[in-house]
């Protein structure tokens, strides 16, 4: 019964992802949808990926390191995404595992996976996560920094950034953060939006979503 209702889920999703970009005009292949999976095990995982499924998000590197192997064995397609924080003593698992970084956000993480790649490791390609709301407790590079920041990823670093991340205030009207994202990486010529989440994910692509990240609305809520 859970498998049905998380791929129920996912299909309701896809569904609102496709309304929400014919009402923007744009085209449904230009967003893509990140499932969000941290904190469910492989028996939740596995009935999403039967479904379809190609792309995952994961907050901490442990607990992917923990159930993704198996999970991607025999399935070259998977996509792996690190939407949370990463210190700067987990790059190299992190650089083994995932297929995107989408919190970069200070000048040591920055320096440790321009250290790894040049050791011949991945180059994967990054994100610039923004703390757009500027709060305190959380991760992201502050917006008055964020100009400053880039330039340096790409050119003292060397890092393949193609795009920027962000997770508004849970009390603030997102779309003005959305709004600021997409002005700064209409401003470096970045052409990935990765923002908006269960709640807020149609108004996301309104504001030029590239990517989604959805973890309740097909998962469920979380324990």
């Amino acid at each position: 019964m859970e498998s049905m209702n998380r791929q129920g889920g996912l299909t309701a999703v896809r569904e609102d992802i496709a309304r929400a970009c014919r009402d923007a005009r744009r085209d449904p292949a230009t967003v893509t949808l990140v499932a969000v999976s941290k904190t469910f095990g492989a028996d939740a995982i596995e009935p999403v990926i039967a479904a379809g499924q190609r792309v995952f998000g994961e907050n901490r590197v442990q607990e992917a390191q923990a159930k993704w192997p198996a999970l991607r064995a025999g399935r070259s397609d998977l996509e792996l995404r690190l939407i949370g924080p990463l210190q700067t003593n987990k790059v190299r698992d992190a650089v083994a595992l995932f297929d995107v970084i989408e919190t970069v956000d200070r000048e040591s993480l920055a320096a440790a996976l321009a250290r790894e790649y040049g050791r011949g490791a991945r180059r994967l390609r990054c994100l610039v996560q923004v703390n757009t709301g500027e709060e305190p407790q959380k991760a992201g590079i502050a917006p008055a920094e964020a100009d400053g920041f880039i330039a340096r990823c790409r050119d003292v670093h060397g890092l393949p950034i193609v795009g920027l991340m962000c997770i508004p205030p849970v009390d603030d009207d997102p779309a003005l953060h959305f709004a600021l994202l997409r002005t700064l990486a209409e401003r470096h010529g970045l052409a990935v939006l990765s923002m908006g989440m269960s709640a807020d994910f149609e108004l996301a692509i309104r504001f030029g979503a590239s990517h989604v990240r959805v973890g309740t609305a097909i998962f469920g809520a979380r324990g």
